[in-house]
């Protein structure tokens, strides 16, 4: 449940860093945020920044540069 609101955190704050007209709209951004706070948790702590469960400032960081990830590669296979 954490990653899941630390996704919509994640993805508000992509959108923000990276702006611009996205088709999905917003429920794309959310989706977009959820699956890049678990592909940056994911990465983050098999590189040993964070560990999954619990909030920490290094989860949003790495929450936030899964979900601009995502948002990019999103971007560019939409084109």
């Amino acid at each position: 449940m954490a990653w899941i609101v630390l996704g919509l955190i994640a993805g508000a704050l992509a959108k923000w860093i990276m702006p611009g007209p996205d088709r999905g709209g917003l429920i794309a951004t959310i989706l977009l945020g959820i699956a890049g706070a678990f592909l940056g948790g994911w990465i983050g702590s098999l590189l040993g920044f964070n560990t999954i469960g619990g909030f920490k400032p290094g989860g949003l960081v790495s929450a936030t540069l899964g979900a601009l990830l995502l948002l990019y590669l999103f971007r560019t296979f939409k084109r």
